[in-house]
């Protein structure tokens, strides 16, 4: 259910069907594993059975002679190929170097120990199961309390601890805690979780002779990829040419190639043969970078009328043995305040190693500071003794007081949290609700209502490479449009949405204009999917470049009809001159022109229709705002949680296409009410994970989504076109406002656990307990 959309235009703001579905939904995308390449071997790994010791044997020899076996490669057998890998922004990871294979040493289950190459998956899976290694095991570290105490993971480096990140000093802070009115202190302890893409990763390494590499992978940006495995294996980025047509799912995990990728690859050029490794689920779950296992405890001092007067956060990261990159939250310490008005604030965060399989981004990977923030706010205002919509009134950031720039620095310029919250208000009435969940709890039935508010920084800029994106849009000499764009998909619609965006600017049928984006050597250089950038950064570019063909359209149309290029449009594919309807030509006439009559075109105007724009946003940040409510009941007899009501509120500015935005939002509520309800990356008390099918590792289903409704604000961004990005907000805002429900709804029977997930046997034990 959606409100309507004022000012939308001819394409921008309406709900257009995605032009890439009828290609996926009738098995016609091509995904890596529909890769198929003549002689290709296939590859899979040996991984260690054990979380912590030294290899002290490796027998390869039974596995190198099963027929069909092309090769069976340790570390050592790599050798210049088992590479140092890098991270999305083209830096070594942090810490202890992570190459595709471990040698003398390994650190968590799964690491791999060696790669067998085979004529086929079977064989290679065969022949990974004659491989016998024989390890000193040692006792492993699973959790940040042992990676506290205990040994080092890595032999050799100085500490467990990765990386610090701390606040600037501030020598008020003890002082103002000291003198609060009220001081209130809450903990978010956040599960591991697996990324769970619908596609796996995977990898098809072709190499092409004289040093080159052609690469079919899934990953969230052609360039990045092709850039990190340049760098890995020291070949001319001009050489390494990517390509990912369609991808099943990124949320980070794929933002840059990994451990078993480049290993696939390693073992192509060393063999010069093309090489296949497809990762299976069990080995997704396993074995693919996790994510999310993190505590935060955050303490907020208040005035005598409830307002800030000082926050302290410590965090604390499991960052496993081999991060993508080290997470101290850096993110985590920028975005907390949200779009609250803060003063004073502490921040201490820390990643520490244990011997887990590694930490990897994902969507939103700074979420936890929105769950700890509105959680420690409801907690406050039962605390205190007011409304949690009161308290939020009270502290957030009014239009009056912007632009303004939060205490670590981040600016913030336009956001819109008191008008999401008040348009959330009149879709909810709170007093109703009161009473109804009065008359429930009388009946022995257990009603919450949860309420979160948040700002989402979205297309960020300044951080390689997450800097820019660029558009070259071509009008070919049959009136259709072409665009090759820095971006990437996996799942977002850009096919449609910036489809949309050209065909709005340059007049034509959102049927003639056709993205590419799949080809790292066909358009230039952009950081794909990361960041909720896309629309802002790249639609920026469209723009722009669209206008420059506008321009130049109109320059040759007022140029062979002795016309002012003022009184030329462009509409539906015809290019009109105001006032000489007999001047009228279709953009098919006007495009063979450009293109083949150059003596028609304006002096020293190159022939053609090209143009290409490489665009930044003007802010650093472009933050979208929302808020959400929903409501639950709680069974008390079975601690099972059902939610019967959500609404949204959002500010993304200008939206493209309504449906995609909704499609967004959604789906990263569905995500946070997986991690708030059902998901648990587990370890036995060796560290050997214990969720490794579907089975046992729970997602949510349909069946537990709710009907969303939502309600929009358009604030248009001071960037081109007044977007913002809406990728990370469902995730983001979904967890907070769903515990902060079931909270709501438990109070008779005390506070809830702070661990997630709040599965249905840990709130039985709350309602048991309390009730007792």
């Amino acid at each position: 259910m959606s409100a309507p959309i004022s000012g939308a235009g001819r394409y921008i703001g309406q709900r257009i069907l995605r032009k890439e579905d009828l290609r996926l939904l009738t098995g016609r995308g091509t995904f890596v594993d529909d890769v198929s390449v003549p002689g290709v071997l296939h590859a899979t790994y040996v991984r260690s059975q054990i979380a912590r010791g030294r290899i002290k044997s490796m027998d390869l020899t039974e596995a190198r002679a099963l027929p069909g076996v092309r090769a069976v490669l340790a570390a050592a057998d790599l050798g210049v190929y088992n590479v140092e890998l890098s991270n999305m922004h083209m830096q070594p990871q942090g810490g202890p170097l992570t190459r595709p294979l471990s040698g003398d040493y390994v650190s968590y289950v799964g690491d791999p120990v060696a790669i067998v190459i085979a004529d086929s998956r079977y064989i290679a899976e065969d022949a990974a199961g004659l491989v016998w290694v024989e390890y000193d095991e040692e006792d492993p570290l699973i959790t940040v309390a042992d990676a506290m105490t205990g040994p080092l993971v890595h032999p050799g480096s100085e500490s467990n601890i990765v990386k610090e990140v701390r606040s600037p000093p501030n020598p008020k802070i003890d002082e103002l805690f000291a003198g609060a009115a009220h001081v209130v202190t809450g903990t978010v302890r956040h599960q591991r979780i697996a990324q769970s893409t619908m596609e796996t990763r995977g990898v098809v390494s072709i190499p092409t002779g004289a040093g080159g590499l052609t690469v079919h992978i899934g990953c969230q940006s052609t360039h990045i990829a092709a850039s990190t495995i340049g760098i890995a294996f020291d070949i001319p980025q001009h050489d390494v040419r990517v390509l990912a047509k369609d991808v099943g799912g990124g949320f980070g995990l794929k933002a840059q190639p990994w451990r078993e990728e480049i290993g696939a690859i390693a073992a192509s050029l060393l063999l010069g043969r093309p090489v296949k490794w497809i990762e299976d689920r069990t080995e997704a779950l396993t074995s693919s970078n996790a994510a999310r296992e993190s505590d935060i405890t955050l303490s907020i001092a208040f005035d005598a009328d409830a307002r800030f007067l000082a926050w302290d956060v410590v965090y604390n990261s499991n960052n496993g043995a081999h991060p993508h990159m080290p997470d101290a939250g850096m993110p985590v310490m920028m975005f907390m305040p949200g779009p609250y008005r803060i003063s004073a604030f502490r921040f201490l965060g820390r990643a520490w190693h244990t011997n887990t399989v590694g930490l990897g981004g994902y969507r939103a990977p700074w979420a936890i500071e929105t769950l700890a923030r509105e959680t420690v706010l409801d907690k406050a205002a039962r605390q205190i003794g007011i409304d949690p919509v009161e308290i939020r009134r009270r502290n957030l950031l009014t239009k009056a007081e912007m632009p303004t720039r939060n205490p670590i620095g981040i600016p913030i310029d336009d956001v819109t949290a008191h008008e999401c919250l008040d348009q959330l208000l009149t879709k909810i009435d709170v007093a109703a609700f009161r009473a109804e969940q009065a008359a429930a709890r009388e009946q022995g039935r257990y009603l919450g209502l949860g309420i979160a508010s948040y700002i989402e920084p979205t297309a960020a800029v300044g951080i390689f490479p997450l800097w820019s994106d660029t558009a070259h849009i071509r009008i070919d000499p049959t009136g259709k449009v072409t665009a090759n764009l820095s971006t990437h998909s996996q799942g977002h619609g850009i096919e449609t949405t910036h489809a949309q965006i050209i065909a709005e600017q340059l007049g034509v049928s959102i049927a003639d204009v056709t993205i590419f984006q799949d080809d790292s050597t066909r358009s230039g250089y952009g950081p794909g999917a990361a960041g909720s950038r896309q629309a802002v950064t790249a639609g920026g570019a469209a723009i722009r470049a669209s206008k420059l063909l506008v321009s130049k359209l109109k320059a040759i149309a007022a140029h062979a009809f002795n016309a002012n290029p003022d009184d030329v449009s462009i509409e539906n594919g015809i290019v009109r001159i105001a006032g000489a309807e007999a001047m009228t030509r279709t953009l098919k006439e006007v495009a063979q022109l450009a293109y083949g009559d150059p003596q028609r075109l304006p002096p020293d105007m190159e022939s053609g229709l090209e143009a290409q724009y490489r665009y930044s946003p003007p802010s650093f940040i472009t933050h979208a705002t929302a808020s959400h409510a929903c409501v639950v009941e709680v069974d008390a007899t079975t601690g099972f949680v059902t939610i019967k009501r959500w609404i949204s509120s959002e500010d993304c500015g200008v939206q493209i296409n309504p449906a995609i935005v909704e499609g967004q939002i959604a789906g990263g509520l569905a995500q946070a009410i997986g991690c708030v309800l059902l998901e648990e990356y587990t370890h036995d008390d060796r560290a050997n994970p214990t969720a490794v099918t579907f089975k046992d590792y729970h997602l949510p289903a349909i069946t537990d989504i709710p009907v969303i409704e939502y309600t929009h604000i358009t604030t248009p961004a001071a960037g081109e076109g007044g977007f913002r990005g809406v990728g990370e907000g469902g995730i983001i805002i979904g967890g907070p406002t769903l515990v902060n429900a079931i909270a709501d709804a438990l109070i008779p029977f005390g506070t809830l656990p702070d661990d997630l997930p709040l599965t249905p046997s840990k709130l039985l034990r709350l309602i048991q307990t309390g009730a007792a």
